[in-house]
């Protein structure tokens, strides 16, 4: 496929994970055989592609955003789908299966403070692989996908590339997008074998610092439980050196980090946040990076790419739903002028 410039193109693609989440209030984690009392219930999205888009849409953008994936032929997937009409979405790259449910996942949120755990199923997200995403069909500017080591089909190994996430990637950048890329934290030894290889197809890298971290082998938090800065600036040139082209940008709950391929470091705290405002955790790293896709999509300068995905992840934690926080960016922005962004992380070497 011929490359396109990327002045040809605008908008956003997001493929992966598309989740319903059921999300309970709860008083208390329970142990087990215990008790936790629902205080409340919502339901929202979950998944990369659906909180991100869903994000930038209620953001108020003004490029294109498509959608890419697989649903079920379900009542949830129907909501899924209807979503899509009501924020503009393009979903010709989101079909419906009748061979899996759409996925879903049961979100336990502690009342004090956000906590939260999650209990997942898989669906029809096991079943997609991108062999039906044609990028030649679609004039975005960026490419994001997310999460790797949650996508069956796409965490499968390719011959050539790796995993069927690699070549899908490679398939973006060769028709002339910029690929994004996420995946999900947890505790295992997959990250080498799952995530390094897609990293080599990847211009715009977004994780946490756990993520970074088991990518990595770093060790970014101190036993104590603080930030090991100098840790996490190896992490992030590791994943550089691991191939990933452009930009890597670490977010944690005390702001992010960013690093270039020119070796340019930005850091950016969070906002200094009351605990009575924040009503649950779930949806903050997907807003983080909507608010950084952003910023790069417009050409904004890092620093400001990073200021506003600290804003507009603060905007998510008001609402126990990952997307239910949202507001028109102007709001989002107006959250750093009323709490203020926490002193200047530490950088020691």
């Amino acid at each position: 496929m011929k490359s396109k410039p990327a002045s040809a193109r605008s908008g956003l693609l997001a493929g992966g994970n598309w989740i319903i989440d059921q999300v309970k209030l709860i008083d208390v984690y329970p142990q087990p055989e215990q008790l936790a009392n629902i205080r409340r219930q919502a339901q929202g999205t979950g998944g990369a592609p659906y909180n991100v888009l869903v994000d930038l849409a209620k953001l108020g953008v003004a490029f294109p955003l498509f959608a890419a994936g697989l649903v079920g032929k379900d009542p949830l997937g129907e909501l899924i789908l209807a979503d899509c009409r009501k924020y503009k979405i393009d979903a010709r790259f989101l079909r419906a299966t009748s061979e899996a449910p759409t996925s879903y996942t049961d979100v336990m949120t502690e009342t004090n403070g956000g906590r939260r755990t999650f209990f997942h199923h898989r669906g029809a997200n096991a079943l997609w692989d991108g062999d039906d995403l044609d990028f030649t069909r679609v004039k975005a500017r960026i490419f994001h996908l997310g999460y790797l080591l949650l996508l069956d089909g796409l965490d499968a190994s390719d011959k050539r590339f790796g995993t069927r996430a690699a070549a899908l990637l490679a398939a973006a950048r060769e028709a002339g997008l910029k690929t994004s890329l996420d995946v999900v934290s947890e505790d295992s030894d997959r990250y080498a074998h799952i995530v390094a290889p897609a990293l080599k197809h990847v211009d715009y890298c977004v994780v946490n610092e756990i993520e970074a971290g088991k990518t990595t082998g770093f060790r970014v938090r101190q036993p104590d439980g603080r930030l090991d800065t100098v840790a996490l600036r190896h992490a992030a040139g590791a994943l550089l050196q691991m191939g990933v082209h452009e930009l890597v940008v670490i977010h944690f709950p005390e702001g992010a980090f960013a690093r270039t391929r020119k070796g340019e470091d930005h850091w950016q705290s969070s906002l200094n946040l009351p605990a009575k405002y924040i009503a649950g955790m779930a949806g903050a790293g997907d807003a983080f990076c909507a608010g950084v896709l952003l910023g790069l999509h417009e050409g904004s300068d890092l620093r400001r790419c990073l200021e506003t995905g600290v804003c507009v992840a603060a905007a998510s934690l008001s609402d126990p739903t990952c997307t239910g926080g949202i507001k028109p960016l102007k709001a989002a922005l107006d959250l750093a002028r009323k709490y203020h962004f926490r002193p200047a992380l530490e950088t020691t070497e």
